[in-house]
């Protein structure tokens, strides 16, 4: 492990403007680049999705996209260059999984007041170091197994798609295989790639309604219910502590360096509470890209990684002044491609959620529950079944806990 950069201490001399250009390289541009590459494409589908079972137009999810994509780009550069780390932010994939079952109960004024109290939240947690300590509360397990309660659905519809699209998913299936084998960072973007070349000898793309425009920010007033509030603000929050800034918050301590989590968390809710009415779910730290700029390939000087960080930022904002264009072109893809897709990149997630929930003995028949009881989209009082599959595995483990202490 090398020395920790000077920013550890949280009250570390600002980067001077521009100045991180002298620190970086070539690696740190091709490093941001990959990450941002990587978060889009392994989850912008699914808010695609989510949007259209929502019955959301093209203009509101491009004001999604938009949202999203400047949070994280303000909060990538502004805290890489604050604390001279690759501190990489990121949208919450398993909460646009979450919402692809959530949203179609709600109307999107509601939705967006969910945003808003799950960005509280995070902010207060925050705000008044408890990050760790509520967290701490509930078993890993449960967490794990509420995670891959959620993924499940969406990560099994390629099964249902191959039953339309044969061909199509198939070789889908099995270039993400291959080159999950040779390359795995670029299994998911490859299987993209294939399945939009075959859609296209297909005959299935229609670029009729595809067109280069900017992204316009659409303002949502929000309303507030405890409907919406129960069923996505607060499983919205749940998955981002667990499933976004604790695995965030790991990689930047595995890779040395030990920046304070409570400013990071503060800050990512705050910029989710100003992005909320624009459509933006929420932003927290990241993982899998985040493991990208902390990395050795990065940079050769575990100091200066952070601007691949900073890259990732820049990035993060171009695409997302495209917004409109993406949504345009998710647009034009058979549904087929973009079932399959959603559920290829969350194989991974899904993987480490069913091990962590089974790792426990004690905990495994409630994780087990939480998991069933989650996956099979059970609602009750208009509350989804996220919140539900906690709840019945925080009984099952307290009845279990209290029969085996007896």
């Amino acid at each position: 492990m090398h020395d920790l950069p000077p920013a550890t201490s949280g009250f570390a001399r600002p980067t001077l403007p521009l100045g991180w250009l002298r620190d970086s390289s070539p690696s740190a541009v091709v490093a941001g680049f990959i990450a941002m590459l990587t978060g889009y494409t392994s989850s912008l589908v699914l808010m695609f999705q989510a949007g259209q079972a929502a019955g959301l137009s093209n203009g509101q999810i491009s004001s999604w996209i938009w949202a999203l994509s400047i949070g994280m780009a303000v909060c990538s550069i502004g805290l890489s260059l604050r604390y001279r780390t690759p501190i990489t932010v990121a949208w919450s994939t398993p909460g646009a999984a979450l919402l692809i079952t959530s949203l179609a109960g709600v109307s999107y004024a509601e939705a967006i007041g969910a945003y808003l109290t799950c960005a509280l939240l995070v902010t207060v947690c925050g705000l008044t170091g408890s990050f760790e300590r509520l967290v701490r509360r509930l078993p890993a397990s449960l967490a794990a197994a509420l995670l891959a309660g959620i993924l499940f659905k969406i990560g099994s519809e390629i099964f249902l798609a191959a039953q339309h699209r044969t061909g199509l998913v198939l070789g889908m299936f099995l270039t993400y295989l291959v080159v999950k084998r040779l390359l795995p960072r670029y299994a998911v973007l490859a299987a993209l790639l294939v399945g939009t070349a075959l859609s296209g000898l297909l005959g299935l793309l229609d670029f009729s309604a595809f067109s280069l425009e900017l992204a316009r920010p659409l303002w949502t007033t929000p309303s507030f219910s405890l409907a919406a509030t129960i069923s996505i603000g607060i499983p919205l929050f749940v998955v981002a502590m667990t499933s976004q800034n604790m695995p965030g918050m790991a990689v930047l301590r595995a890779d040395g360096y030990g920046v304070a989590a409570s400013p990071l968390i503060s800050v990512t809710g705050i910029a989710s509470l100003l992005i909320a009415p624009f459509g933006g779910h929420g932003v927290n730290l990241a993982a899998i890209s985040a493991a990208i700029c902390t990395g050795s390939h990065a940079h050769e000087n575990p100091d200066k990684r952070y601007t691949a960080a900073v890259w990732c930022g820049i990035f993060y904002g171009v695409a997302g002044i495209f917004g409109a264009t993406l949504a345009a072109l998710f647009a034009a893809l058979p549904k087929e491609l973009v079932l399959s897709i959603a559920a290829l990149a969350l194989f991974g997630s899904l993987i480490n959620g069913l091990t962590q929930a089974m790792q426990v003995p004690q905990e495994r028949e409630a994780a087990l529950i939480t998991f069933m009881v989650t996956a099979s989209g059970f609602s009750l009082f208009s509350i989804g079944s996220a919140f539900w599959g906690l709840v019945a595995g925080v009984v099952t483990l307290l009845i279990l806990n209290a029969r085996t202490r007896a």
